[in-house]
């Protein structure tokens, strides 16, 4: 949802099929004009680095230039943060980023969909792969955010 939201503000254009994923490619608006590449990967999440790892080799970015936008369930629904590098804790995706990138040094923007009450596993997986509960206004509102703060991180040369 992110992405979308952030290739419709870019006007980047229609995404294209490479990479076992869509990609957009085009450049921020503003002064800086930064060059940028958004990539959907069409994985399942716990491969999304068999999408991400060829790309990144292909356009060569380094991997403290790669900005990954991703649920978080530590965090509360709506909470944005960003972040170079960090644990795992748990992301099956973030998991195969590490491995196929050869590394976690990677820009993190987290976007927070809260917990469940139960840890048990298969009640967590399939909260994560659900659909969100909460209303249509708050869920753009946490999009919103994310993307700015996406925003931010490639504007202050934090990230790509």
């Amino acid at each position: 949802m992110a992405l979308d939201s952030l290739s419709a503000r870019w006007e980047l254009g229609r995404p294209k099929e490479r990479f076992r994923g869509r990609i957009a490619e085009g450049r921020v608006p503003g002064e800086a004009r930064t060059r940028v590449a958004l990539l959907w990967p069409q994985t399942f999440m716990n491969e999304v680095g068999r999408s991400v790892s060829p790309a990144r080799g292909a356009l060569r970015v380094p991997l403290d230039r790669v900005l990954v936008i991703h649920d978080e369930i530590d965090l509360p629904f709506g909470e944005v943060r960003s972040r170079l590098g960090g644990g795992l804790a748990g992301h099956n995706g973030l998991r195969s980023l590490k491995r196929e990138l050869g590394g976690a040094e990677f820009w993190r923007v987290r976007i927070g969909v809260g917990r469940p009450a139960s840890t048990d596993p298969e009640v967590v997986a399939s909260y994560v792969l659900s659909r969100f509960t909460e209303p249509a206004a708050e869920v753009d509102e946490a999009i919103e955010r994310a993307c700015l703060e996406a925003e931010r991180v490639i504007a202050e040369g934090d990230s790509p």
